[in-house]
């Protein structure tokens, strides 16, 4: 007599490795609000969201491009973007009534240094209270773009990585001034 193979067919976001749905379990088992980080090729996306049964409902949301409001004329995807877009995020949040919530990273590896980790520490440093081992944040020069500025001035003028800075007269030599700047008029609104 033959045995019946039974297979079990996983969720379909579980198949296509868009949810993790053991990590999501214990995210809202917590019953905190989540901070969502995202990262896309050119921007930094942050969101507040609450558990609804129906489906979860996003309190705010934050784009690292709203940060060329504030005065940053540098790339949106980089570290020291991903800081002031955590920042911004948390200032929202605190005036939308959230004092605290849990990370949620979904599927991206938690790696130490990481802008996922940066946006966090922008959002913690503002009052935010987001359980984290502070080993996991960048280094203070990564964060404010000291590494970039230091690349920038060992780099040639002909060299291509800075081009399109150069071609709209941003000097990569001043993105920790900028950043400085772009981080009090955050923190005053």
């Amino acid at each position: 007599m033959a045995h019946k193979r039974i297979q079990i067919i996983p969720f379909k976001r579980k198949r296509k490795s868009i949810t993790n749905y053991s990590k999501r379990i214990s995210l809202l088992l917590s019953k905190k609000k989540r901070m969502v980080v995202r990262k896309s090729l050119k921007n930094i996306i942050i969101q507040f969201c609450d558990y609804d049964p129906k489906g979860d409902k996003i309190i705010l949301t934050v784009n690292s491009a709203e940060l060329k409001k504030t005065g940053w004329n540098y790339q949106t995807d980089s570290i020291p973007a991903a800081y002031l877009t955590g920042l911004m995020a948390g200032k929202r949040a605190l005036k939308a009534g959230i004092k605290e919530a849990v990370l949620d990273i979904g599927l991206y590896p938690s790696n130490k240094g990481s802008k996922l980790y940066a946006a966090l520490k922008g959002s913690i440093d503002t009052g935010l209270k987001i359980p984290c081992n502070d080993k996991m944040f960048p280094s203070e020069d990564r964060i404010n773009g000291g590494h970039i500025k230091k690349y920038a001035e060992n780099v040639q003028a002909t060299d291509l990585q800075f081009s399109e800075y150069r071609k709209k007269n941003i000097k990569p030599e001043n993105i920790t001034n900028v950043f400085d700047e772009v981080k009090k008029k955050i923190m005053s609104t």
